[in-house]
């Protein structure tokens, strides 16, 4: 069988493995059903620096994330009794907000619309270099690692308050759960107010995603946050794409 890794294990130039303010290194779980394809990736990775477990099931996938806590999830799509989709999907249910990183073959868009919406944070097709991964990987820890160690900082437009630390949201007094990746997104959107961005430029600043292909994604999560907060200071700008207008009264 072909290895879905394109590379042999090893250090990008320059690259440190993230750790935390404690010193201690972040902890991945690895979710893949191909014995050969884990075993890689466990050395890989702890060669690399992290605190690496490896899982061969959904069902253990989603056991192990409630015991170890890893601060990402590296998630095969096509597990031999959940999907990696159907794993996404059980965490974010039940609020857990753990990064998730896809590595699957299934490279249509419409499977990589189903990974996002599943609560996906990053996508990767086999085969991939570990050295991509890697970089993936510090990608998506420097945003949700850091964010834990920021200092306050909250966003108030209108009649929503956006607590950036403590990753709340009020709409008119009223707290509302978003997902992290609605979260993301009306963050980026409330701390730029009064800028219009592409659906291509919010998938590339809040998904980092560099294609600008299937846009009805960035559609799809917007329709959520107007639903869920039940504003109107989101809105489309035809043509263009979306913006937080601040009100005129603020």
């Amino acid at each position: 069988m072909m290895s879905a890794v394109a590379s042999t294990p090893g250090s990008p130039s320059g690259l440190t493995a993230t750790r935390h303010s404690d010193g201690s290194p972040a902890r991945l779980l690895v979710a893949e059903d191909e014995a050969l394809l884990a075993d890689m990736l466990l050395d890989a990775l702890a060669f690399a620096g992290y605190d690496v477990e490896v899982t061969h099931t959904g069902t253990q996938a989603l056991e192990m994330v409630e015991r170890r806590r890893p601060d990402a999830i590296l998630l095969d799509v096509n597990l031999p009794d959940l999907s990696g989709f159907a794993v996404a999907e059980r965490l974010r249910a039940r609020s857990d907000s753990t990064p998730i990183i896809f590595l699957t073959a299934r490279d249509t868009p419409a499977d990589l619309r189903d990974g996002f919406l599943a609560g996906g944070d990053d996508y990767l097709t086999k085969p991939f270099r570990l050295e991509e991964l890697r970089l993936r990987i510090e990608a998506v820890l420097r945003r949700t690692l850091t964010d834990r160690h920021q200092v306050d900082d909250t966003l108030r437009i209108g009649d929503l308050v956006i607590d950036v630390t403590a990753h709340q949201v009020w709409s008119a007094g009223t707290e509302v759960s978003l997902s992290r990746t609605e979260f993301r997104l009306l963050a980026h959107l409330a701390a730029n107010p009064d800028r219009v961005w592409s659906r291509a430029d919010l998938l590339r600043q809040v998904w980092g995603f560099n294609v600008d292909s299937d846009t009805s994604l960035v559609e799809t999560y917007i329709s959520y946050l107007r639903r869920k907060l039940n504003t109107d200071l989101i809105q489309t700008v035809r043509g263009v794409g979306y913006v937080v207008r601040t009100p005129a009264s603020s």
